[in-house]
């Protein structure tokens, strides 16, 4: 590659990290940047920050307080509930326009440090009925970043057609699955490494591991 440094969109959790692991393999340097949009729990970017520094990658944390106040939703709001979305609805974790503007400014803060490759750990197989984690809209989103700055970089998205489970295996191939279980934030309720275990996302999370682990053990 010509251009071998990236940019981990980061937030702590499973997919990210992983995501993480996953380019400290492919290029030869590596940042990451955090978005503190004033998330239901600070925790958040406590886990975030550690994991960055254990890893000993530089970390940027951006303040996106403005998608709070325009975009109130159940991972901003304590007094909102955390459901699935049903009857074609969307799933009141969603943030409208949270990966439009993280990686619009991911982008802008790799044009600054000189990275090319911007990755972010979405997945349209297991998306949760998020329409910004779908693969024509990350390509788009491509498309229109190049555009607007006149130049080439690549939005990278290792997990966009891995289920939890082969999210899991990947983790192991990686040499990372230990440190994703035990060190992550992936939980609605701000509990780290296996979490509640009630909330959608520690859900997904759980059953992709039992999926993984059950293939593991053959």
């Amino acid at each position: 590659m010509k251009n071998n440094k990236a940019i981990v969109v980061f937030s702590g959790g499973q997919d990210s990290t992983t995501c993480l692991f996953w380019a400290l393999e492919r290029f030869n340097e590596v940042e990451v940047v955090t978005f503190d949009y004033q998330q239901r729990h600070d925790k958040e970017i406590e886990i975030a920050k550690h994991i960055a520094e254990k890893l000993e990658v530089k970390q940027t944390i951006l303040d996106m307080s403005l998608l709070n106040q325009l975009a109130p939703n159940a991972l901003t709001r304590s007094n909102q509930a955390i459901t699935d979305g049903e009857n074609g609805e969307l799933p009141s974790t969603f943030v409208p326009g949270r990966n439009l503007l993280f990686l619009s400014f991911a982008t802008i803060l790799g044009r600054q440090i000189g990275a090319k490759h911007i990755i972010t750990g979405v997945s349209e197989t297991d998306f949760s009925g998020y329409p910004d984690c779908r693969d024509i809209f990350i390509k788009s989103l491509n498309v229109s970043l190049n555009l607007s700055m006149e130049d080439q970089f690549v939005i990278h998205t290792p997990l966009m057609w891995l289920d939890k489970a082969e999210t899991w295996e990947l983790a192991d191939q990686l040499g990372a699955f230990d440190f994703i279980r035990e060190e992550t934030l992936t939980c609605y309720n701000g509990i780290q490494a296996d979490g509640c275990g009630e909330c959608p996302a520690c859900k997904l999370r759980k059953n992709g591991l039992e999926q993984f682990l059950a293939t593991r053990s053959q």
